[in-house]
C-alpha cells in the first residue's frame, strides 16, 4: 500500500485493538476525531495520544468489573470518540462487543442483551436507561449499567448495578494493555435487524473486518493526502463501522462526528469532507429537496440545470471510457460554475469521494449527482460479509451495478441466479444458531446472499431479492424494490410498497409527505384533518397518475392499478422499519391487511 505512506496491514495489526496501538505509535500527534463541544458551541480536535488516553481510562475502569476473555458488552450510544474509546478498551482485553441501534426499540434491545449473553451495557444518556429500565429486571446477566452523559447524580430508576461513566471512570490514564490476541477470535457480535423475525447476531473475527477494510482501501482509495471523513451513520451499522472506522484508523483518516442528520447540512459546510460513506436515502432526499426547489424555478433555471447533468453526465463518460469527447464538452466550465459548483458547496466543496451502500442507488439519483461531478461510488454486500463484497473504483465506475469484487473477493452465481460468495470477511457463524449458519454457509465456503444478481465484464448487478419476488396470479415475477424506489423518489411520497402477491393485478401503499399532503388535499378541494379524504377517488387517481410517471422506465408489468394513501410513516417505533431502515414487508403487510383486502374487493 505504498500510496499511503502511514497505512497499517492487516497482518501488522493481527487485532483491532492491535491496529489502534500501532496509529498511536506511527501518528501521535495527528488529528483522530473531531466533535463538537455543545458547551463551548465549536468543533474540538483528539489526537491519537488523547485518544489512548481515554482508551487506557476505559480499559482500568473494564479491568474491575472481573470481565473475562470472551465475555461480551453492548454499547448504545451515538457517534462520538468515546465510542470509540469504550470498544478498544474492551477489545484489548479480549472482550467481544455488541453494537446497538441507539433507536430501536427497548424489547429489541433487551433480546438482543439476552441473546448474547452481555454483561455490561453502556448507555447514552437518563433517557435511555428509563425506557430500557421497563426490562432490567429480565437482564439478569447484565453486572454493571453505564450512563455515558448523565445530568442527575443518581438516575432514576434506582438500580445496583447502575453507575454514571463520570463515578465510574478513574480520573488519570495508564499504559494500554497489550496483549498478543488472535486474530482469528470474536471481535463482534453484530446483530441483522431482519426484516423478519428476530434477528441474528452475526460473529466477526478481527481478521475478518481487518482483511475487509484493508482490501476497500485498495479498492477505493486512490488518492494520497489528508482525508476527513463526517461519520452520520451509526457505528452500530457495520457498513459505517468498517469503512467510516476501521478503514479511517489504517490509513490515518480524521473522522469528524456529525450532530445529527438534522443538522447534516451545517456540519457538511464546517467540517468540508473529502469522503462520506452513506446510504442512499441520505442522496435521495439532498436529490428530493433539489427536485422540490426546481419546481419553483423558472423554466429557464430548469432547463440550465437539465443541461449541467446532461453535460456532466456525457462528461463522466468520457473520463470512464464509454464515449467520446463532443463540442456540449466546451460548455462544462460555465455550467459547472453557474449549477454544479453550487451543489458541489452545500456538500462542503471539498468532497472526492461519497459512498453509497446498504442498498440500491436510484438511477436518477446516481446521474443527478454524478453529472454535478461528484464521486459517487455504490457498493455491495452483507453484515455476514463484514460488510463489503463488491465496489465500484473511481477509474471504473458503472453506476448502474454495484461494482466489481473486492481484491480476495470470490463471487459465483449459483441457483435461482442467486450471487454467492467466498471471502475474507465472511463470518465465523451466527450466534447460537448453528442450523442458520449450515444454512448461510456451505461445507466449501460458499455463503448464500439471498440476492439475485448478474455478474457481466466482472461488473456486479443486483436484480433482486429470491425471497422478496412478488409472484402474481398470472404467473408474473416481479422485484418490487426498484420500483418502490422509484415511487418514492416523487415528492408526494415518504414510502411506498407494493402489493400483489398471488394477486391478479399490482396495489401499493404510499405513506403521503406531510408537507405536500395539505396542498394536494386543497387541490382536490378536500379537508386535510379529515381521514375519510384520503378515501377520495378522484385523490386516488391523482396519485396513480404520479405512480405511473414515476414507472414509466421499468417494463410494461410495472402497473400499479390501486393505491391506498397513508398518513403515518412507517417507523421502528411502530415496528414498520428495522434500525437500518428498511421496511418490515410481513409487518406492513399485517398492519394494513384490511386496507389491501379493499384495493381487491372489486
Amino acid at each position: 500500500m505504498a500510496k499511503f505512506s502511514n497505512f497499517i496491514h492487516a497482518n501488522v495489526a493481527g487485532t483491532l485493538d492491535g491496529l489502534f496501538r500501532e496509529r498511536v505509535r506511527q501518528t501521535p500527534d495527528a488529528i483522530a476525531y473531531r466533535q463538537f463541544d455543545r458547551k463551548e458551541q465549536q468543533w474540538q480536535d483528539l489526537t491519537w495520544t488523547q485518544m489512548a488516553d481515554e482508551v487506557s481510562r476505559w480499559q482500568q475502569a473494564l479491568t474491575r468489573e472481573a470481565l473475562h476473555e470472551g465475555d461480551r458488552v453492548a454499547i448504545l450510544m451515538r457517534n462520538c470518540p468515546n465510542w470509540v474509546a469504550f470498544e478498544q478498551a474492551a477489545l484489548g482485553l479480549g472482550l467481544a462487543v455488541v453494537p446497538l441501534y441507539t433507536d430501536d426499540r427497548p424489547d429489541n434491545t433487551t433480546y438482543i442483551l439476552n441473546d448474547s449473553g452481555c454483561k455490561l451495557l453502556l448507555m447514552e444518556d437518563e433517557k435511555q436507561w428509563e425506557a430500557l429500565a421497563v426490562h432490567k429486571d429480565e437482564l439478569p446477566a447484565i453486572q454493571r449499567f453505564i450512563i455515558h452523559h448523565s445530568k442527575q447524580a443518581e438516575p432514576s430508576p434506582p438500580d445496583d448495578r447502575l453507575v454514571t461513566a463520570e463515578s465510574w471512570l478513574p480520573k488519570t490514564p495508564a499504559l494500554l494493555h497489550e496483549r498478543g490476541g488472535d486474530p482469528n477470535k470474536l471481535a463482534s457480535i453484530v446483530y441483522t435487524s431482519g426484516t423478519t423475525g428476530r434477528p441474528k447476531g452475526v460473529m466477526l473475527s478481527h481478521m475478518n473486518i481487518l482483511m475487509i477494510s484493508q482490501a476497500s482501501i485498495e479498492a477505493l482509495l486512490g488518492k494520497e493526502g489528508q482525508h476527513t471523513m463526517l461519520s452520520f451513520l451509526p457505528l452500530s451499522h457495520t457498513f459505517e463501522r468498517t469503512c467510516g472506522y476501521y478503514v479511517a484508523m489504517m490509513c490515518n483518516i480524521t473522522v469528524a462526528y456529525a450532530r445529527s442528520i438534522q443538522q447534516l447540512a451545517e456540519d457538511l459546510q464546517a467540517i468540508k469532507p473529502t469522503i462520506l460513506i452513506s446510504v442512499p436515502r441520505i442522496f435521495e432526499r439532498v436529490y428530493e429537496r433539489i427536485q422540490s426547489q426546481l419546481n419553483k424555478q423558472s423554466l429557464i433555471h430548469r432547463m440550465l440545470f437539465k443541461l449541467a447533468i446532461s453535460v456532466g453526465w456525457r462528461r463522466f463518460e468520457v473520463t470512464q471510457g464509454r464515449r467520446h469527447r463532443t463540442p456540449m464538452l466546451l460548455l462544462w466550465p460555465l455550467l459547472n460554475r453557474l449549477v454544479a459548483s453550487k451543489v458541489q458547496t452545500k456538500l462542503g466543496g471539498s468532497l472526492y469521494l461519497a459512498v453509497s451502500g446498504g442498498a440500491a442507488l436510484p438511477a436518477p439519483v446516481a446521474r443527478t449527482f454524478i453529472g454535478l461531478g461528484l464521486n459517487v461510488i455504490q457498493g455491495y454486500g452483507m453484515t455476514e460479509t463484514s460488510p463489503v463484497l463488491t465496489a465500484n473504483r473511481v477509474s471504473e465506475n458503472q453506476p448502474s451495478s454495484v461494482g466489481k469484487a473486492l481484491p480476495g473477493v470470490e463471487l459465483r452465481i449459483g441457483d435461482n441466479e442467486e450471487l454467492l460468495a467466498k471471502s475474507p470477511g465472511v463470518m465465523m457463524g451466527y450466534w447460537n444458531n448453528h442450523r442458520a449458519t449450515s444454512e448461510t454457509i456451505t461445507t466449501d465456503g460458499w455463503l448464500h446472499t439471498g440476492d439475485k444478481a448478474v455478474i457481466k465484464d466482472d461488473f456486479v448487478y443486483i436484480t433482486g431479492r429470491i425471497k422478496d419476488i412478488l409472484v402474481m396470479s398470472n404467473g408474473e415475477k416481479i422485484p418490487p424494490a426498484a420500483m418502490e424506489s422509484a415511487i418514492a423518489l416523487e415528492p408526494l411520497f415518504d414510502q411506498a410498497l407494493l402489493v400483489g402477491e398471488g394477486r391478479p393485478y399490482l396495489s401499493a401503499l404510499v405513506v403521503l409527505n406531510s408537507e405536500e399532503w395539505f396542498p394536494l388535499a386543497r387541490q382536490h378541494s378536500l379537508d386535510p384533518f379529515e381521514e375519510k379524504s384520503l378515501a377520495d377517488r378522484r385523490l386516488h387517481s391523482s396519485l396513480l397518475k404520479n405512480i405511473s410517471e414515476a414507472l414509466h422506465d421499468f417494463p410494461g408489468y410495472a402497473k400499479v392499478r390501486r393505491v391506498t394513501p397513508l398518513l403515518e410513516a412507517w417507523t421502528v417505533d411502530n415496528d414498520l422499519l428495522t434500525p437500518t431502515l428498511k421496511v418490515k414487508r410481513a409487518n406492513v403487510l399485517t398492519r394494513h391487511n384490511s386496507l389491501i383486502e379493499q384495493m381487491y374487493a372489486d
